[in-house]
């Protein structure tokens, strides 16, 4: 009975599956990253830091990867030599630093690093063989002496152990680099390489080759997803709908062709393959191999159509919001699986929370916000990116977060073994990410359909975007995420035209912090978001988290958008046992916390007894934390007396913590003595 329960899934998949998938043209369209000229004082200088350190550290530190592909590359050819070591994933990494750089070459040309990249490239395509296979391990056969956990569970040839392989993982990241470089410099070397090897895993998969699996379709998801949006990505530069039709069949598949049996990283619900994806209601598992799933999910329902996945959709990023994520935006409490818990289990010292998993949210949040065309999704991948992501990378580009905890005491080390921040890890997946989500991050800023733009985060920036009656160039102002103010400026029209113009009102203006049942403001503070045209007051209406103007556009006309950011309190409902009598401070879209190095007293013996009303803000104007806006607030300490004492409290956004030295530091603070 249970095999035929699997055949009637497996049937029950393949009715929904369809190589050349219908397109859907009714969802948003995101401007490009390389069409969106910065020019802001917040994102523009992080650019730049990816640029002059970031990304040439991180090369330095991925030449182990480009080492084991030029020897798989000569193996190939017939030169004796040594072999490359086997691993599982250490090229993943390799391919997302590429990808970061491509899209700092798209913002600026930078003729050294694109000789470094092409040299790169030529070695990669190089390692692939002829029909389009590209997995170092198998190629030269060193997978079948693999004895340590990086190289271990590959199998010991090609697909033959596809649940924790990563060799579908490896060429996902390999195919988001390979666009990502297309779309920067026109070259098409790197994607012809990604093209070739996606045909390959077509035919092998979902048609069968005589040199794989006996000549029958290996007809599996991957353990780890990531190929799923990175064929989407694939199919968006390429316009080639057999790589879209080939993400919606990895997602049909999943958890009906097979599903493992075991526990811990055999678990089905580890991989997400516990059930098929459109019964799947609640986050589970590994967390980054959650995200990358529901990425994948809304990628293909957003440009297919296929409302058969929204139910599903829905209910977990509700679960998500409602139970399971961190008020950074940080998903998977759990160490060990590096996933979710339990719901409402959100610890704070000892939380998990790594930074893939945040990219993730990111992620899927954008995905979700392009797919629906509202706000709420937007603000959760803000909230994921302001706090959690950013703080994974120090402010000078070269140390970095794995694990990203709410509470530290500077003494016990929660970072893979380190107290705080790592120049790498062995599995440096966080890095890389990091290393290829930043420089995304303009193209996350505008999105169009026919004869409306949407602008959703908020940067100084210029953007030319083609609407039906022609294109409209607009400069936006502001110093957010420290600014309340946000000026939009029409600057030139191909024509006048009438379009709408959407600005987004974050949830955190309203009574909560983030979109989700888990946080709420307790404090009274409210002021209404104001909008402006030409200097005269709107009366306009939030509709799915953003105002709406239409009009007949001309050259010069300007709209600002207030959104006021008093200092806010938060608490967590009851179920989030940790934070039972504690208090999160937020402004604007960042979480504050309180660190050792701004204050004279034990940062774990504070608290706050009751929500003051006055706080200052006073912004560093020089050093490593120039233009970061501190907040102080009056509080209580317990001495070195064990007296109470009043003290003030000073405060700084997450994303800033540990730039100065391992010290303790809290999020949610107390408001009783502990």
């Amino acid at each position: 009975m249970k095999y035929f329960f699997y055949i009637l899934l497996f049937v029950a998949a393949c009715s929904c599956t369809d190589t050349n998938p219908k397109i859907n043209n009714e969802t948003l369209t995101p401007v490009p990253f390389q069409e969106v000229k910065l020019m802001d004082s917040f994102w523009l200088p992080r650019l730049k830091t990816q640029k002059q350190t970031l990304v040439p550290f991180a090369l330095g530190k991925a030449q182990p990867a480009v080492d084991n592909l030029r020897k798989t590359a000569d193996f190939l050819k017939g030169i004796p030599g040594e072999l490359p070591f086997p691993h599982r994933y250490i090229a993943s990494d390799l391919y997302k630093i590429m990808e970061g750089a491509a899209y700092l070459l798209a913002i600026e040309r930078d003729t050294a690093l694109e000789r470094q990249m092409d040299r790169i490239i030529d070695i990669i395509a190089d390692a692939q063989q002829a029909d389009g296979y590209l997995y170092e391990s198998h190629t030269t056969g060193v997978s079948k002496n693999a004895d340590h956990w990086g190289g271990a569970g590959m199998g010991d040839k090609p697909y033959s152990w596809v649940v924790h392989s990563h060799e579908l993982y490896d060429m996902g990241h390999m195919y988001e680099g390979a666009a990502a470089y297309y779309q920067a410099t026109g070259k098409d070397k790197w994607l012809n390489v990604a093209e070739k090897n996606a045909r390959h895993i077509n035919h092998v998969f979902f048609e069968g080759d005589p040199n794989y699996n006996n000549g029958k379709p290996v007809n599996q998801a991957p353990g780890h997803e990531e190929i799923e949006l990175a064929l989407v990505k694939l199919y968006r530069v390429t316009g080639d709908t057999l790589y879209l039709g080939m993400a919606k069949r990895f997602i049909d598949i999943r958890g009906v062709t097979y599903r493992p049996e075991g526990q811990w990283v055999m678990a089905p619900e580890y991989a997400q393959q516990h059930l098929p994806v459109r019964e799947q209601t609640k986050a589970v598992g590994h967390a980054v191999r959650a995200a990358y799933l529901y990425s994948g999910m809304a990628d293909v329902s957003a440009l297919t159509g296929d409302m058969t996945l929204r139910p599903a959709l829905d209910s977990i990023w509700h679960n998500i919001v409602d139970t399971r994520m961190h008020i950074t935006g940080g998903l998977g409490a759990i160490h060990g699986i590096e996933g979710f818990g339990p719901e409402y289990l959100l610890p704070n010292k000892e939380a998990y929370l790594e930074t893939c998993a945040a990219v993730g949210n990111v992620f899927f949040n954008q995905r979700m916000y392009l797919m629906e065309k509202n706000g709420k999704y937007a603000d959760v991948a803000e909230i994921a990116l302001f706090n959690n992501v950013l703080a994974g990378v120090n402010l000078e580009g070269n140390r970095f977060f794995y694990v990203n905890p709410l509470e530290a005491d500077g003494q016990t080390p929660f970072n893979h073994g380190r107290r705080g921040r790592s120049p790498w890890f062995g599995t440096a997946c966080c890095p890389s990410n990091l290393a290829r989500l930043i420089p995304q991050v303009p193209g996350m800023m505008y999105a169009y359909t026919g004869d409306e733009i949407y602008c959703s985060f908020y940067a100084g920036s210029e953007v030319c975007i083609p609407l039906k009656n022609g294109k409209v160039k607009i400069v936006q102002q502001t110093g957010y995420p420290f600014d309340e103010n946000i000026s939009i400026t029409v600057d030139s029209l191909a024509v006048n035209q009438e379009f709408t113009l959407r600005m987004r009102v974050p949830t955190w203006t309203d009574s909560q912090f983030v979109p989700g049942k888990l946080y709420h403001y307790i404090d009274k503070k409210h002021e209404n978001p104001e909008a402006f045209l030409n200097g005269k007051k709107l009366h306009a209406t939030v509709k799915n988290g953003f105002i709406s103007i239409r009009k007949k556009w001309k050259t010069g006309d300007k709209v600002t958008l207030h959104l006021p950011m008093p200092l806010h309190y938060t608490c967590a409902i009851d179920k989030v046992e940790d934070d039972r009598g504690r208090v999160c401070l937020t402004r604007g879209p960042l979480v504050y916390c309180a660190e050792a190095a701004d204050n004279k007293f034990p940062v774990s013996q504070a608290y706050i007894e009751t929500l003051p009303e006055n706080y200052t803000i006073e912004t560093a104007r020089d050093g490593l934390l120039k233009g970061i806006d501190f907040i102080s607030v009056p509080a209580k300490a317990i001495n070195d007396k064990a007296a109470k004492e009043e003290v003030t409290m000073t405060l700084l956004p997450y994303y800033a913590w540990d730039n100065r030295s391992d010290s303790t530091m809290m999020v949610w603070i107390p408001q009783i003595e502990n």
